[in-house]
């Protein structure tokens, strides 16, 4: 069977900093799988690479059994992207932009994405007002259902519950639940540990671009003898 993600001594490099050193994981369609550590340790590098906006400089990933490096435009057509640092157009509505987005990539049923990207928000009456009046926690709702609203293979979430308080972010993660249970993969970072230990089946948990664990949360908490994957990282770090 082919995996959703597979991730085989994966290396990025920016001159000679090297962000990534060779990389390994893996698992099956219908997993929530988390990437987790602090900020700078290679995250966001990796899923970049992962949706096609980054070259690797060594190794190989695959989506679905489409080479990153080979077959751009095929794995383009079956994932969602939610960057960290994602932001809507202010002047549009959220309507707007949705409807904006679903025209360009499902342009065959744009009526039919729209209206289920529309649902997904929980926005209600807002998404007939300006992006630029919405909280942090609206924009990233209205983004998150942007990424998803075309029922995508696999969603690759950049730290999707990043600076939102504790309403916003259970949303989101309400939102994410409810995806994987419609059948969609989710590839997330984020360096909110417990929260990927609530939400993922499997993770990888990543410090200056090496792995220093993976499995399922449980595992690794009884491997480190912890209760938290904030102390068992620590534990491994420091090991």
């Amino acid at each position: 069977m082919v995996k959703a993600v597979e991730v085989i001594n994966l290396v990025k490099r920016y001159g000679k900093l090297e962000a990534v050193k060779g990389i390994s994981f893996s698992f099956e369609e219908g997993t929530i799988y988390g990437l987790i550590g602090p900020n700078g340790a290679g995250k966001s590098t990796t899923l970049r690479i992962l949706a096609t906006l980054l070259e690797p400089s060594g190794g190989e990933a695959k989506i679905f059994g489409f080479s990153v490096k080979k077959d751009k435009d095929k794995i383009r057509k079956i994932i969602g992207y939610l960057p960290e640092e994602a932001g809507g157009y202010k002047y549009l509505t959220g309507y707007e932009y949705l409807e904006m987005n679903a025209k360009i990539y499902s342009p065959e049923n744009y009526e039919e994405v729209l209206e289920y990207g529309a649902t997904l928000t929980g926005l209600g009456d807002r998404l007939e007002d300006r992006i630029g009046s919405y909280s942090k926690g609206m924009i990233r709702r209205l983004l998150l259902a942007r990424a998803l609203m075309n029922r995508p293979r696999l969603a690759i979430l950049d730290e999707p519950t990043a600076g939102l308080d504790v309403i916003h972010a259970t949303e989101i993660r309400r939102m994410i639940r409810q995806m994987a249970k419609e059948g969609v993969t989710i590839l997330l970072s984020s360096h909110n540990m417990l929260e990927v230990q609530y939400l993922c089946d499997e993770l990888s948990l990543i410090s200056q671009g090496i792995i220093v664990a993976q499995g399922r949360p449980e595992d690794i908490l009884r491997d480190t003898g912890t209760d938290n994957l904030e102390d068992a990282f620590m534990k491994l770090v420091k090991t």
